[in-house]
């Protein structure tokens, strides 16, 4: 049976570098996988997914739906909504509605503007 992240084999945590802009998956000391985001510059500091990657050899162990859960853990803990412009985090945010709450339009407009404004965001 593959390792999963629950695995006692396999532990995953997962780090929060905010000044970089990055949620780590890490496992035995190394990044197997992260979330590329920033934190919208107004209020409501909604946190925008950017860019989801598992690195090669560690896919399809659950690790980029634990990367986006956590993120949106992350998110509920602070009070602030989630805007997942990356193609996966917003897939699984449409798979998950009851964990992933849909952030506002003007949110997500806001988002894409202080993305489209930045490119140095991720």
């Amino acid at each position: 049976m593959p390792d999963s992240p629950s695995s006692p084999n396999a532990p995953i945590e997962f780090q929060d570098e905010r000044k970089a802009g990055r949620l780590l998956a890490v496992e035995d000391g190394t990044a197997v996988g992260y979330i590329a985001y920033f934190v919208l510059a107004e209020p409501p500091h909604a946190l925008v997914a950017v860019h989801t990657v598992v690195e090669p050899g560690h896919e399809g162990r659950g690790i980029a739906g634990g990367l986006v859960r956590t993120f949106y853990g992350l998110a509920g803990a602070e009070g602030v909504p989630v805007v997942p412009l990356c193609p996966y985090a917003a897939s699984w945010a449409a798979k998950h509605p009851d964990e992933a709450p849909v952030a506002p339009a003007e949110v997500v407009a806001a988002a894409k503007a202080q993305l489209a404004a930045g490119s140095d965001l991720w």
